[in-house]
């Protein structure tokens, strides 16, 4: 679609080049190219152009930067943060389990405004402060269980503008700052998105798993926002914090789970961890518990022992594909008061590396945003 078909308000003036951040192929942080002569996208048919105000750090991003979706790797994240995996291997790569296309923008947290809009679209959403859904359906014709993920399978948000599906770009209206909102989309609708398909309900007792982190923080404010008791797993220096945002009890990474809270003791176990205290996870089920996971940040490789899982009726849920209600529950959430936004630390576009460094140090609790130059 050439630039004339788009829609513009008069008194927004868009350039055709851009600052942004490239990965230009699967390894460690110099893979990550800082540059200020990118073309700005176009909005085709159905789509709008944002510019970008904020954007997050999150697990997707470095797990596809370092190629460790690949099923040649077998260890956590953090073994391979800094310089990526030799054993991964560029056709498996990404999380659909197919080869990534480079150079990409990556960046699948986004806030920003709308300034433009392709054939079909509404120009007055034109002004409109948005988030993105991060896994987006229009590009797969709304198919069940198929989504791309923004900044993977298509540009992101880790450039001063981005391009998304009309229908996928949720107009918000709160009082939060940019960067707060910038925290939401792939922490916050990942979490609601276990708690959804697990369906936790009011009076449960469920336990989650790095619960200090992104989706782990977010992952407590929702499931006490449904009225659960909530049990936290977590880095003690960071348990207050965590005890703030509504868990009812934090333990230590370190402890054992099943000592301390007992077997058979937990209705729901929320998952982003996986690795060696896998096994004591499955034994702290009650029977007929469900476990939902969406990570390994620990390892993606456990020890499983089937008769666990069928003796005591468990419910196993790997969630990545979202409904439709998850984001658009997210929206009224925000809107209505009944979550909080959990921010860490704010960079410059140009820090990635130093943003991405502290995420996978984990000595900061909450959202690490990057605020992208106007």
């Amino acid at each position: 679609m050439n630039r004339k078909a788009a829609k513009l308000s008069p008194s927004i003036r868009i350039p055709t080049t851009m600052s942004g951040v490239v990965l230009t192929g699967h390894g460690g942080f110099d893979k990550l190219q800082f540059k200020s002569n990118l073309s700005v996208p176009q909005p085709g048919p159905g789509e709008v152009l944002i510019k970008v105000a904020a954007a997050a750090i999150n697990n997707t991003d470095i797990n596809t930067r370092i190629g460790w979706y690949s099923k040649g790797v077998r260890s956590g994240t953090s073994e391979g943060g800094s310089s990526g995996f030799e054993s991964s291997e560029d056709d498996d790569a990404s999380w659909t389990g197919m080869a990534l296309s480079f150079p990409r923008i990556q960046g699948a947290d986004c806030c920003g405004y709308i300034v433009s809009v392709g054939e079909g679209v509404d120009d007055g959403r034109i002004g409109e402060r948005v988030i993105v859904r991060n896994l987006l359906r229009t590009y797969v014709d709304y198919r069940p269980w198929e989504c791309w993920t923004f900044g993977s399978e298509c540009d992101g948000a880790f450039a001063q503008y981005a391009k998304a599906p009309s229908r996928e770009t949720f107009k918000v209206d709160c009082d939060w700052s940019d960067v707060e909102l910038a925290a939401v989309p792939c922490a916050y609708s990942t979490a609601e998105g276990m708690l959804h398909r697990a369906d936790v309900r009011a009076g449960q007792t469920v336990l989650i798993t790095g619960a200090s982190g992104g989706v782990g923080s977010a992952a407590v404010q929702l499931a006490k926002r449904r009225g659960a008791i909530v049990i936290a797993v977590a880095g003690q220096s960071k348990a207050a914090t965590v005890r703030q945002l509504g868990a009812d009890r934090v333990l230590a990474r370190d402890e054992s789970l099943v000592d301390v809270i007992g077997k058979d003791s937990i209705d729901v176990v929320i998952d982003v961890a996986a690795g060696p205290q896998f096994p004591q996870l499955l034994d702290a089920l009650r029977r007929g518990g469900r476990y939902a996971v969406a990570g390994a940040i620990a390892g993606p490789i456990v020890e499983l022992d089937v008769r666990t899982l069928y003796l005591k009726d468990l419910s196993f849920f790997g969630c990545t594909f979202q409904e439709d209600i998850v984001f658009e529950n997210l929206v009224s959430y925000i809107e209505s008061g009944e979550i909080q936004p959990h921010v860490g630390k704010t960079y410059r576009l140009e820090d990635i590396v130093q943003a991405q460094e502290d995420f996978l140090s984990k000595k900061i609790s909450g959202k690490l945003v990057l605020v992208i130059p106007r």
